[in-house]
């Protein structure tokens, strides 16, 4: 059979090179180490996008030849002006690519030298023997809708504990892999808690669990936390970097906004734990569901997130459709997982999404009353939080505004006439006037802020008293409002235009340059299935569209990123895009699965970390051997659980926590802990400086941190910058890090407070040690462990004994008092231990 099988493979090269060149050896090689079946998706397609797409893709600009490799209809229909076909199914040698890809010279070669791509021996093998199966053409995996397909057959199945570990196991075999054992009950309890609550388990806690020999004692442990407030906590800060959550507007000017009520929002919608579907809905278009009530509303936040350039000199307009730019983008990285700013400026290089197409969506978020322009961090469209009574007095305030601008426009309508829909700033007779920034009036009245009416009032007064005196009443009107609603809350949201925006594709994203032959009419990309006919197609419809059920992409979009979250990487490793361009995923069929149970459950978040951590995937030991390393060095196939350091604002939560020093209080405004001084002066000219909070403000959680977009919080490391949206924070490991968390002030602060509750809570150095130890590790230290750590103590005894001045340094750092009933050495010495143990690669890292 063999024979046989080599025989036909020789002839079948003699037919492909014919007239040709010769087939090189390497490549006969690489033919006889392919998998028997060559599928199109999973091995022809990422050759064909990384190599070929970009001369023969989507983009028709950038398209040579006239030729589309990315089509069905591109790589099977007759080569323009020649009597020969991209693929002919079953016939490599009948097959231009297939010749092209074979020869060697650079005339005739593809991909060409110019291009600096070239095609491995075994990608030339891999698509000679596509062709040669039959050539078998496939949509795009995250294209299909997901099939919830039945649970792998596998030789163990006790060690399953529900339907992920079959798929897992299942790989696992096919790799000649095997799982690990059991992580012992202190890892698990450890790392269930980040996970849940992003904090750790209290010695106490771990003791109750150790005891608890009840069949469903881990099951209790995982509703325990599931069901804690800080739950909600500690899946908002994801949530806040995927919607690029700050407290300022960014650039130069980074005026501060009242954004935290919809921080706030998330928090509760997480331990309310709100179906995803809806969450999703109202973030996109609460403002435009039936009986909207404030809280729908506020959810809108989520697309009101972004960078906001109030600087002098910029483009309100430009600024406008930047910010729409952005919330196209986001919505298209947060849910459908697709790179959507590369259609901005030109059709997709990559996956079948053209500039129109874009455009289309953009006309979904162009219909805000954003205007672009203005001054601070309270940019209309807002949405008043004042207590009842004083929001009815404000709106009255309000009113009054409206009324006299409405007089305004009246006034100049007449008074100076020009064409409909022309700015007054055009009028004959302004045009004579000298002195005057005719810029102000490029707006119409209700467009003008107080600062513009301010001018004209001042103008006008002499030059034409009776406009003048209308004006100065529209900014005093102005003035009062202002000054009524400064220290209000006003968090900015999305509304509706009462009068559409036409929509115009713009010539390489030029805010100035629209099209104008072709106003666009809004609608999804068509590779994707449609919005429902007979529906009324605005944001609410998108909204809608995104989670429903014939829509692939965001149910595997979101179980993807919850999946990275849990194991360190997502079943699909590129978290950001689902295109053709993605990595395959390492379990297609697993994720499949959890993206159709997930929607079969209501969308239901809990649930579904519920079933991760239940598996006994998740519960594996980290533990691994060298030739586990070897093997998968990214444990891309789960043979273990993931070592994985715990984020930044884990770190310093955690050692607040440990040490008693946490104020454990749910939301509210954002707080100013200790950071450097002049940290926010450099970046802003001096014109803000950052004025430190004191007392219990200290000691929140890093959640509420107050964020200032152009310099973050110092502490925080690794983190997305909430410049724009993003779904997978940077990984790095640098000196800083560690300088961080052995020199901050609050980590310092912390490890004397931790270092008085040891004192004060055990009597002899072992106790206290291991009582620290285990605080910070949920186990007791070995032999070994409590010998070095005693030595250290010992050393630092002697040290602060003769050094009593460093020792009252140390112990009086940060603002909480200090116990000046211990003694000064032992304080000093054990917060120095502290500080050691609050930095073990153990207590930093979720095992």
């Amino acid at each position: 059979m063999r024979f046989l099988k080599n025989l036909f493979f020789w002839m079948l090269l003699l037919g492909v090179i014919g007239c040709g060149p010769q087939m090189p050896e390497t490549v006969k090689l690489a033919y006889e180490e392919l998998p028997e079946k060559i599928d199109f998706n999973f091995h022809v397609r990422p050759i064909l996008s990384d190599r070929c797409f970009a001369c023969h893709g989507p983009d028709e600009n950038a398209r040579k030849a006239n030729l589309r490799l990315d089509t069905e209809e591109g790589l099977f229909s007759m080569l323009e002006g020649k009597e020969k076909f991209p693929i002919v199914p079953g016939k490599p040698g009948d097959s231009e690519v297939i010749e092209r890809v074979l020869h060697e010279d650079p005339e005739i070669v593809m991909p060409t030298p110019e291009s600096n791509l070239t095609l491995t021996d075994t990608e030339k093998a891999t698509l000679l023997k596509w062709v040669e199966q039959g050539a078998e053409w496939k949509t795009h995996w995250a294209f299909n809708a997901p099939v919830k397909a039945p649970l792998p057959k596998v030789n163990e199945p006790s060690w399953a504990r529900n339907e992920i570990d079959y798929f897992v196991l299942d790989k696992l075999k096919s790799v000649g892999l095997s799982p690990s054992e059991d992580a012992d009950k202190e890892t698990l309890i450890r790392r269930l808690s980040f996970d849940l609550n992003g904090l750790p388990p209290t010695p106490e806690e771990v003791h109750a669990f150790k005891k608890d020999t009840s069949p469903n004692a881990y099951e209790k442990l995982v509703d325990r936390l599931l069901a804690s407030p800080r739950y909600g906590e500690r899946w908002a800060w994801e949530w806040l970097d995927v919607a690029r959550y700050a407290d300022t507007n960014g650039f130069q000017g980074d005026a501060t906004r009242d954004m935290w009520p919809w921080r706030d929002w998330v928090i509760q919608a997480f331990n309310d734990n709100m179906p995803y579907d809806e969450f999703t809905i109202k973030q996109l278009a609460g403002d435009l569901l039936p009986n909207a009530t404030r809280n729908d509303i506020l959810a809108t936040g989520f697309n009101r997130n972004h960078t906001y350039n109030t600087e002098g000199g910029s483009i309100p307009e430009e600024t406008r459709v930047t910010n729409v730019f952005d919330r196209v983008e986001t919505t298209g990285t947060t849910w459908l997982g697709l790179t959507m700013n590369c259609a901005r400026c030109h059709d997709h290089k990559y996956d079948q999404i053209t500039q129109k197409e874009y455009y289309q969506m953009f006309d979904y978020f162009n219909q805000t009353s954003e205007e672009g322009g203005g001054w601070g961090g309270k940019q209309k469209p807002l949405l008043d939080l004042s207590p009842e009574e004083e929001f009815k007095k404000n709106q009255r305030l309000q009113n009054y505004v409206d009324e006299l601008v409405a007089k305004v426009k009246i006034f100049e309508d007449e008074n100076y006439p020009r064409e409909p829909g022309v700015p007054m700033s055009e009028a004959e007779a302004i045009k004579k006037l000298k002195g005057l920034d005719t810029r102000i009036l490029i707006n119409p009245p209700d467009k003008r802020g107080t600062g513009s009416y301010k001018q004209l009032a001042n103008y006008f007064r002499t030059a034409h008293p009776r406009y003048g005196q209308l004006l100065e009443q529209v900014y005093g009107a102005m003035q009062t409002y202002d000054k009524a609603t400064a220290h209000t809350t006003q968090v900015m949201v999305m509304d509706e235009a009462e009068e559409p925006r036409t929509t115009y594709v713009l010539d390489r994203g030029g805010y100035d340059k629209p099209r104008m032959d072709e106003p666009i009419i809004r609608d999804v990309p068509a590779i994707l299935p449609p919005i429902p006919e007979n529906t009324k197609n605005d944001r609410l419809a998108l909204a809608q569209w995104i989670v429903s059920k014939e829509q692939p992409l965001t149910a595997r979009v979101i179980i993807n990123r919850y999946w990275q979250a849990f194991f360190g990487k997502g079943i699909v490793k590129t978290i950001d895009d689902f295109g053709v361009q993605s990595t395959l995923p390492s379990h297609p069929e697993l994720l499949d699965w959890l993206a159709v149970d997930f929607q079969e459950n209501g969308w239901d978040l809990k649930a579904l970390f519920k079933k991760i951590v239940m598996s006994a995937t998740y519960r594996q030991s980290s533990k691994f051997s060298p030739k586990l390393l070897e093997m998968d060095p990214e444990n891309r196939y789960l043979a273990r659980a993931t070592r994985m350091r715990l984020p930044s604002w884990m770190l310093r939560d955690q050692v607040l926590y440990m040490s008693g020093l946490l104020v454990d209080s749910i939301g509210g405004k954002p707080v100013k802990p200790y950071q450097p001084k002049g940290v926010w002066e450099e970046a802003t000219f001096g014109f803000i400086n950052y004025e430190q909070d004191h007392g219990d403000n200290l000691y929140r959680k890093s959640l509420y941190t107050f964020w200032r977009r152009i310099v973050g919080p110092t502490f925080i490391f690794d983190n997305s910058p909430r410049q724009v949206c993003t779904v997978k924070k940077p990984d790095t490991n640098t000196p800083l890090h560690a300088l961080t968390t052995l020199n901050d002030i609050t980590y310092l602060e912390a490890s004397r407070v931790m270092a008085e509750k040891v004192l004060n809570t055990k009597t002899k150095d072992d106790e206290r040690i291991r009582f620290l130890f285990e605080w910070a590790t949920a186990r007791v230290p070995d032999a070994e462990e409590m010998r070095i750590l005693k030595n250290r103590l010992i050393k630092l005894r002697s040290e602060y004994t003769s050094l009593s001045e460093e020792a009252r340094k140390l112990i009086a750092i940060g603002e909480y008092s200090i116990n000046k009933d211990l003694v000064v050495t032992d304080y000093a010495a054990y917060t120095a231990l502290s500080s050691l143990v609050f930095n073990l690669d153990e207590t930093i890292t979720r095992q």
